[in-house]
């Protein structure tokens, strides 16, 4: 494929060329918003499927739920985090704009580096998650295949072919996402239909081996519908938002290159939450097969590819975890950094730098560390994670459609003279707003305790803010409403050259 620059700004768009501008940050033209319908289709179908939306529903099963409450979970979550998705969406195919740039309009054009950054050093973290488990698959399958792989000598405790792997997998990702926005999109046009089909075939082929999908979809639910349910599912509903929280901010990265906004609002109605329900449902029922045909339930999607032993197979395994991977890894958790760092120095980065900074941070984070166990991913890294990104998306929403009814001034977003400018750069509601979301949303979440009585997370067993323990299990919609609410009434009495 030959290299496709990212888009520059219109020659009709007054963009000045000062320090806060670069072709990256600045307007797609109208003649270059091309994504259609299924693109966005595309686009949510190659994200979840992904071998860590494979496990969300074993993480809640494994917390006690069944299947029936562990798909309704799901299903729930990414039917709320959608809205989110489509409010701020609405800014790319209106304006053109990414994600940092419409965050200046709250938090002002400084302000803005405060979420880009949080932001940032989520999506860091996920890709080297991401990038760690698609290692561990190809290192698996190709074990299989060639042998002796997991006996090589260890180095930091895993054996060197595991870290060959992880590399391998690591360079790839940036080479593609080198590449620009349109490459990707080609990538995600094939590689959706693909996992899909991968999935399929390993339904069937489970299927078959089973001659049904055995006993687990008649396994009884170890809470109850009571209150030891509900103990469970409102920190894994959040947990659950919190997975695709991340998206709901930067979604305008994406949207900005869309025809219009029916594409955005029907390719993403269509493609987030049927995806990630049926993708929940497909994991019950191949585990459900997994069970009757090796006597223990395998979630991991690659632990079962491993147990064929037809080459055929296992390359087809292989390829399938490689392209659903990187397919996921690429559009949510290096687009959104590339374009945060660009906005941090936007005549020093540019987006294909930022994705290497964003690549190297994603390693240095030791991304094994943070999926140890359901509880620490789904509790503690979720649902923090959703917390705090849930009270951006409140300030975000208030701003763009209360206080401004979607009307932006482009030029101001790129000009320290500008409505946008406030204090030094610095919108102070915005800071405010933040400061009581988060510590609402996060201030009293806890560690849960593992099997072994020990500590699965950062805080104290009794919460950071123990008076605010009851709130922890709510954190996303804590934060997204508290801080909504807070920004709309600052900025309802501010000047109106403030508010535009």
């Amino acid at each position: 494929m030959t290299e496709t620059a990212i888009p520059s700004p219109s020659p009709t768009t007054e963009i000045p060329d000062g320090r806060y501008a670069n072709d990256d940050l600045s307007p797609v033209p109208e003649s270059q918003r091309t994504w259609t319908t299924y693109n966005f289709v595309a686009l949510w179908i190659g994200m979840a499927h992904c071998i860590p939306s494979w496990t969300l529903a074993s993480g809640l099963v494994a917390l006690g739920m069944d299947w029936k409450q562990a798909v309704l979970t799901i299903a729930l979550a990414n039917t709320i985090v959608l809205l989110p998705m489509l409010l701020t969406g609405h800014a790319g195919p209106k304006y053109g704009i990414p994600f940092p740039v419409l965050a200046r309009a709250s938090f002002g054009i400084r302000g803005a580096n405060l979420p880009a950054m949080i932001r940032a050093a989520v999506a860091c973290a996920w890709f080297g998650i991401q990038t760690w488990i698609g290692g561990q698959g190809v290192f698996v399958l190709l074990g299989k295949i060639f042998g002796g792989w997991a006996d090589a000598s260890k180095v930091g405790g895993y054996p060197w072919t595991l870290w060959l792997c992880f590399v391998i997998f690591w360079a790839i990702e940036l080479a593609i996402i080198y590449r620009g926005m349109d490459t990707l999109r080609r990538f995600e046009n094939w590689a959706a239909p693909f996992v899909l089909v991968g999935a399929l075939v390993l339904l069937i082929w489970i299927a078959n081996k089973a001659g049904g999908f055995g006993t687990l979809l008649d396994e009884p639910s170890k809470l109850g519908w009571g209150s030891d349910f509900y103990k469970v599912f409102f920190p894994g509903l959040m947990g659950m938002i919190g997975f695709w929280s991340t998206l709901s901010l930067n979604i305008p990265d994406f949207t900005r290159f869309g025809r219009g906004q029916r594409a955005q609002i029907w390719g993403q109605t269509l493609g987030l939450p049927t995806t990630m329900t049926l993708f929940a449902l497909m994991s019950v029922l191949v585990t459900s097969g997994s069970e009757k045909v090796y006597g223990v339930a395998i979630w991991d999607p690659v632990a079962l590819a491993s147990k064929t032993d037809n080459t055929f197979g296992l390359l087809f395994a292989l390829i399938t975890v490689f392209v659903a991977t990187i397919s996921v890894n690429i559009a949510a958790n290096i687009v959104s950094p590339a374009y945060d760092l660009a906005n941090l120095a936007p005549k020093l980065i540019n987006f294909r730098t930022g994705a290497l900074i964003a690549g190297v941070i994603g390693v240095l984070i030791m991304p094994w560390k943070l999926i140890s166990s359901p509880q620490l991913y789904i509790f503690t890294w979720l649902g923090v994670v959703g917390g705090l990104l849930g009270t951006v998306a409140g300030i975000l929403i208030a701003d763009y459609w209360i206080i401004r009814r979607t009307r932006l001034h482009l030029a101001d977003l790129y000009t320290p003279s500008g409505r946008y400018w406030y204090t030094g750069g610095w919108n102070w509601r915005a800071l405010v707003s933040f400061a009581v979301g988060a510590v609402l949303a996060v201030g009293g979440s806890y560690s849960t305790l593992d099997a072994k009585g020990s500590k699965a997370g950062p805080f104290p067993v009794d919460g950071l803010i123990p008076f605010l323990k009851p709130l922890a299990d709510y954190g996303w919609a804590i934060g997204l409403g508290s801080s909504l609410v807070l920004y709309a009434a600052l900025m309802a009495g501010s000047r109106a050259t403030e508010r535009g």
